[in-house]
């Protein structure tokens, strides 16, 4: 399963009727802009985060896979407002009773933004063209700031309005879709995180590869590239992160050290020098680093240290 947000503004109401989303292949410059070419990685089953004006206003379920209108297909009739050869795919919609104001929320959103194609700017506003990827750990944020308006609202509710409210709930259809959802991706975290840790581990012989701890309950499997910024492949790649303990593991992932292309460690200048002892770092320390792990170095070097 894959989750996406539509960047729909004045097409949603159009949209939603139709049960649809829908985008051209090309401009008019002859180009394929990479928010219309994503129409073609929906499947059946994928979600759709939809934002409108600000706001999460809806998510939906793909019923189909994405395809090309042409003449050659049966489309009904009030499909037929979309030109030949555009992209399309069939939605059920569910609208949410409490739209998700994404400025209000934007700093526990924030971290989850990967740097390449975020569906939103650095201001909370949203980013020009028409379908952006969203990431596990961002659709778990969007799950629970959208519960939190329109189901454990109505659980407070309850205490006053008990009858009324439950058959409030008990129509409110999109509840099962939002656990569905929030179960299947917490599961795909899970066991993506158990398996680069479990192919992690013997890479670096079981131990901190800065100051050599072993103790498994210390050591963290630390992604190079993060998970938000990684396609699903570099998520599970072992080559994409290093062993480390807890402490050294919050220095790497919060960018206060790093790597590059031969192991050396490169400390952030945030560190006062006569500190190196405390968090037990070296400027001349070198890891016996794989070959393999050299692009995910450089770009965290380039991307995350500061």
């Amino acid at each position: 399963m894959q989750s996406f947000v539509v960047m729909q503004g004045e097409t949603y109401q159009v949209e939603r009727e139709l049960g649809i989303i829908t985008s051209p292949q090309k401009d008019s410059g002859g180009q394929e802009p990479h928010s219309w070419l994503r129409m073609k990685e929906i499947n059946v089953g994928d979600r759709i985060f939809h934002y409108v004006k600000g706001y999460i206003v809806a998510i939906s379920v793909a019923k189909t896979d994405c395809y090309v209108i042409s003449k050659t297909l049966d489309i009904e009739s009030q499909k037929k407002n979309t030109s030949d050869n555009d992209y399309l795919v069939e939605l059920e919609y569910y609208e949410l009773e409490e739209p998700l104001n994404v400025l209000s929320n934007f700093r526990e959103i924030s971290p989850l933004l990967p740097i390449k194609y975020s569906p939103f700017q650095q201001d909370g506003n949203g980013n020009p063209g028409y379908l952006y990827p969203c990431n596990e750990q961002l659709v778990i944020k969007l799950l629970e700031l959208i519960s939190d308006l329109n189901i454990y609202r109505v659980d407070e509710e309850q205490l006053e309005l008990a009858i009324g409210t439950v058959r409030r709930t008990e129509h409110n259809n999109f509840i099962p879709m939002i656990a569905e959802m929030e179960s299947e991706v917490k599961l795909m975290i899970r066991k993506g995180h158990e398996k680069f840790r479990k192919e992690l581990l013997p890479l670096w012989a079981n131990k901190c590869a800065l100051c050599d701890i072993e103790l498994p309950i210390l050591l963290q499997a630390s992604h190079s590239k993060p998970w938000k910024d990684s396609t699903h492949i570099e998520r599970i790649n072992p080559f994409n992160g290093i062993l480390l303990c807890c402490n050294h593991d919050a220095l790497y992932s919060k960018g206060y050290i790093a790597f590059d292309g031969q192991g050396r460690l490169h400390i952030s200048s945030s560190i006062p020098e006569e500190d190196y002892l405390i968090y037990n770092i070296s400027p001349k320390k070198k890891i016996a680093r794989y070959e393999e792990n050299k692009p995910y170095f450089k770009w965290h070097l380039k991307n995350i240290f500061s």
